[in-house]
């Protein structure tokens, strides 16, 4: 999941308060998750959701659910483990290459379309809540922190991968924003990718909260292969592209090979990007805080 390139309309009564329209970006995210095809550049990120399911200790028999799940990384690795998991995403699509990852593999997993910020499940459903790269985009971010609260039971955790501001997916996103900006008063959702805000979000319902900063090496064969994937099969990208003029998409194009090449480590013949991201662990109070 991810923000849209695009700011879309908004309604008249969020223009008329001055705030988001929250809706209209959610309805607008879904859009762009549907063009292009995620899941291509999901699978290259598979080694995240094994190093996340470790880091949460995933047992057998525990029960866990992958939250804005996308393609399934996180699900996969957790039934893996012999987990029961329950598999949510808002895009059918994405849930479907999911569906067809765990049968490739015969694994047993449900799959739910659930929005992020309305899970359809009772309190204290989950042992374990799971997000790579998801629920961090998801727009009202205290109503998403608080459903995963909701559905962990006391003493179960929460794991997150979350891109970082100052790694390579933040500097990709600012370079995005600054050529079709983000709606005004949206939160960023590379705030996810801060440890402060972590605690400032889960602070108040965790017994303990693990950061730790980490990187998942972006593999492609240069720069120009690397943006060509993003842009076709990117939702976001592939939009952000589809609504700017010639001119203008020319030179997003221009500052994001430049980005690319700068951050390539491989040398000429290949490119390899360290995209740094924050590793969250929150493990929830045994028993819930009243307010």
């Amino acid at each position: 999941m991810t923000q849209p390139a695009q700011t879309p309309p908004a309604s008249a009564s969020a223009r008329d308060a001055g705030a988001p329209d929250l809706a209209g970006i959610k309805q607008y995210q879904q859009t762009a998750w549907a063009s292009g095809d995620f899941a291509v550049i999901g699978v290259t990120l598979q080694i995240v959701g094994e190093a996340l399911a470790e880091a949460a200790d995933i047992r057998a028999h525990e029960t866990v659910i992958d939250i804005a799940a996308g393609n399934g990384n996180a699900t996969l690795a957790a039934a893996r483990r012999f987990a029961t998991v329950t598999s949510t995403d808002y895009v059918p699509a994405l849930l479907d290459k999911g569906r067809a990852r765990a049968a490739a593999e015969g694994l047993q997993v449900e799959f739910i379309e659930a929005d992020a910020e309305a899970l359809p499940f009772p309190d204290d459903s989950f042992d374990v809540a799971l997000s790579t790269f998801g629920v961090m985009f998801a727009p009202d971010q205290e109503r998403a922190a608080g459903e995963m609260l909701r559905v962990v039971r006391g003493g179960g955790r929460i794991a997150l991968a979350n891109w970082t501001p100052e790694g390579f997916v933040g500097q990709l996103f600012k370079i995005v924003g600054k050529h079709l900006p983000p709606p005004p008063g949206l939160k960023p959702a590379l705030l996810w990718g801060t440890e402060d805000y972590m605690r400032q979000l889960f602070g108040n319902a965790a017994s303990a909260i693990h950061a730790e900063r980490k990187i998942f090496n972006f593999r492609y064969g240069s720069a120009a292969h690397m943006l060509q994937i993003f842009r076709d099969f990117y939702g976001p990208v592939h939009k952000a592209f589809a609504a700017l003029s010639p001119v203008a998409a020319r030179m997003l194009e221009q500052e994001l090979l430049q980005m690319m090449e700068r951050h390539n480590t491989a040398g000429p013949d290949s490119l390899v990007v360290p995209g740094e991201y924050l590793e969250v662990i929150v493990t929830r109070r045994a028993t819930k805080v009243m307010h």
